[in-house]
């Protein structure tokens, strides 16, 4: 109760204050109880309220003075035990608070603990299951079929496509790898980082900023910014990193910024969206009526990024990259575009998709060159990869020199991570070098991407509709799916990896297919017809079955029906388009002085094969 206005309540019960004077009284309100610490101020307002917890005050002299009087004493203690009571329900005082303090002080015993001191949990208490966590989390993954087993493939440099598994006289031929040229035991890659490793040795020494930036990296940086004909580029220890520290970055920086991903996109994508902490929304894959539908609720200046692939890694499917980006510019957003499985696979430099777009353009343009108005101009940010077709590791963006810089001077995942050590980057710089002028590995992929699909087609196993060089073969469900790529394996020396959800929905199974320029004829005719013999022992579903059921995933399905996903040009059936294998034919016969295009399978592997096949 405030202290002047008690005065006047008080006066008419109490004997000893109707005969004192309102001076005195008011000096009582203005001085502390006796034998109490808390100062009081001298306006009642101010007593009412404290700078920590507002409400909590100390008593008043003249409050413990009238707490003695039989006639209102009662009355006042009363109404301090329910104002108390009250105080304690709703308002936890902080320990800060002076009159918390001096209360404690007043009440606890001596032999109490501090309050400021933290409460200690004694030994007796049941601590968390660790492990029973870590276990029932496996339990889970075991259950629903989607638990990964890695197998032990060891690749041969000298004996490409083909690999030893933990026991060396064990040889399979592998037809899932990411190396999709072969890149990784190509003669000037390999040589270039012997040099490197015997010049500079294995190690950066250091990030960037300490010790790990070098003239291999600044060269490197220069290669890709060449390539894809922008004016800088970033080299990180992956894709994974380069995605989601500049998206993340990128758009926490960006004031109210507002990301549409497609619905496909990567993982290192979306982790860099959710770690931006921006306002995003998923368009469906492809769909650009539900992007236009998503980009016009917002006012053309609010801040936006447009999020996509161009190559699909497990579905095949290309993003609709022209059209992607005439929306953005329309609402005024920016592109980011993930070429990771595209870059040296297309365009006559191995650029990507978006060079592949204006092929002859490419062609006629000095290298480094912008060409106004091309595809690849109109995107804003490239990423790419150095680990799948350039045969390395590491990852990179492509984009404008301020973009370039900012993300140098504010990403944590560049700036806190050891740099590419030497003989990497000059095993990538030697990789893109030569990619840029060869077409020999580009057309032996596509050819070889062809033949097995139509190979594929004839026999009746579903693969996803596409064109690009990916081959994914519909099984539709996890526990068969590993089944499937278990018995090629153990049956017929043959490793294509299956793959399961996260990396695919539930009910989209797959084994991933990706033929390379080693892979002969011979080798195309033992596959299709090991995987002609799993669906056989499986009873596993082809493409007619798919059929009768409505399709899936674009098997089955009307081609007008699948192509409103598969991307790139209507009615075009494969990104290289056979005008453009013949030119890529004639240029690399003109370059070896008429010498054939064809695989390079050493003797040795041929005999392993054959005895492989016999036995």
């Amino acid at each position: 109760m405030d202290p002047t206005k008690a005065m006047s309540v008080f006066s008419r019960a109490c004997p000893y204050l109707a005969r004192t004077g309102m001076s005195v009284l008011q000096g009582l309100a203005a001085l502390p109880a006796a034998g109490s610490s808390r100062p009081l101020s001298t306006s009642a307002a101010d007593q009412a309220r404290c700078s920590v917890c507002p409400g909590h005050t100390g008593q008043s002299a003249l409050l413990a003075k009238a707490s003695e009087c039989p006639v209102v004493g009662p009355s006042i203690r009363a109404n301090e035990a329910a104002e108390a009571a009250a105080t304690a329900h709703h308002h936890q005082v902080p320990a800060a608070c002076p009159y918390a303090k001096c209360t404690a002080s007043d009440k606890a015993p001596a032999s109490a603990v501090s309050a400021s001191e933290p409460v200690s949990h004694g030994s007796q208490e049941t601590a968390f299951d660790y492990e029973g966590l870590y276990q029932a989390k496996l339990a889970k993954k075991h259950d629903d079929k989607s638990y990964r087993y890695f197998n032990n493939i060891n690749r041969l440099a000298a004996k490409y496509p083909q690999a030893h598994t933990a026991k060396t006289s064990n040889i399979v031929t592998v037809w899932c790898s990411n190396d999709y040229l072969g890149q990784s035991k190509h003669p000037a890659v390999v040589d270039a980082m012997k040099s490197a490793l015997d010049t500079y040795g294995a190690g950066a020494g250091g990030t960037r900023n300490i010790a790990g930036n070098s003239a291999l990296h600044l060269r490197l940086e220069s290669e890709l910014a060449t390539l894809h004909r922008k004016e800088a580029a970033l080299v990180f220890s992956s894709c994974f990193v380069a995605n989601d520290a500049t998206i993340s970055t990128l758009c926490s920086a960006l004031p109210e910024c507002v990301i549409f991903s497609d619905q496909m996109n990567h993982a290192s994508m979306i982790q860099g969206i959710r770690n931006s902490r921006a306002r995003k929304h998923v368009f469906r894959h492809n769909d650009l009526a539900h992007l236009e539908e998503l980009l016009a609720q917002y006012p053309r200046a609010t801040p936006k990024l447009v999020a996509f692939e161009s190559v699909y890694s497990m579905s095949g499917t290309v993003g609709r990259i022209p059209e992607i980006c005439a929306l953005a510019k329309k609402y005024g957003a920016i592109t980011f575009l993930d070429e990771v499985h595209a870059v040296g696979m297309y365009g006559p430099h191995g650029a990507g998709v978006a060079e592949h777009y204006d092929y002859d353009a490419s062609l006629q343009a000095p290298t480094g060159q912008r060409i106004a108005g091309s595809v690849l101009d109109q995107v804003d940010i490239v990423t790419g990869t150095l680990g799948k077709a350039f045969g390395i590791v590491g990852g990179y963006i492509a984009a404008s020199s301020s973009l370039v810089d900012m993300i140098r001077s504010y990403a944590p995942g560049f700036i806190f991570t050891t740099s590419l050590p030497p003989p990497i980057s000059a095993g990538a710089v030697a990789s893109i070098q030569y990619l840029s002028k060869s077409q020999r590995e580009r057309f032996l992929q596509q050819t070889h991407t062809r033949e097995l699909k139509a190979d594929l087609d004839n026999a009746g196993i579903p693969v996803v509709p596409n064109p690009s060089h990916i081959v994914p073969v519909l099984v539709g469900d996890a526990e068969r799916a590993k089944r499937a790529s278990d018995m090629l394996l153990s049956d017929h020396s043959i490793y294509v990896q299956s793959i399961n959800y996260p990396t695919v929905p539930v009910g989209q199974e797959r084994l991933r297919i990706t033929p390379g320029p080693g892979h002969d004829a011979f080798m195309r005719a033992r596959l299709v017809g090991a995987l002609d013999s799993v669906w056989n022992a499986l009873g596993l579903k082809r493409t007619a079955d798919w059929e009768r059921e409505g399709g899936r995933c674009g098997v089955g399905e009307s081609r007008a029906n699948s192509e409103l996903h598969v991307g790139w040009k209507r009615g075009v059936e494969h990104v290289w388009e056979d005008h453009q294998l013949k030119q890529a034919h004639a240029y690399e016969l003109a370059r070896k002085g008429g010498v054939a295009i064809e695989p390079t399978i050493p003797a040795t592997v041929q005999q392993q094969i054959v005895s492989a096949t016999a036995a």
